[in-house]
């Protein structure tokens, strides 16, 4: 499995911290790239909102997450606005999950 897989799989695995949905199933992952000079991942992310109080606790885990991975040693993240989050970047299974804990999506 390449590196850039196996970031995607750590992804598939780090929640929302206030809903327990990953920030895959979320569609806060916009772009995932890996560069293997620097072992670095580099990720851009958007957010449901400017003002999303989770956004560090979700950055800390992401770092977190990859970085345990043994070819990744850094992981630089860049919060974009473009493209806007909609519901729309919600993944299928994590609107069924959504929906099961009665939230409206």
């Amino acid at each position: 499995m390449s590196v850039e897989a196996r970031i995607w799989e750590a992804l598939r695995h780090v929640e929302d911290p206030e809903i327990p949905v990953s920030v895959l199933g979320m569609g806060l992952i916009v772009s995932v790239a890996y560069d293997a000079a620097e072992r670095r991942a580099d990720l851009e992310i958007t957010y449901t909102a400017m003002g999303c109080p989770a956004m560090d606790f979700i950055q800390d885990d992401i770092r977190e997450a990859l970085v345990a991975d043994p070819d990744i040693d850094s992981v630089e993240i860049e919060v974009v606005w473009d493209p806007v989050w909609t519901k729309d970047r919600i993944r299928d299974e994590a609107r069924a999950t959504m929906r099961e804990l009665g939230i409206a999506v």
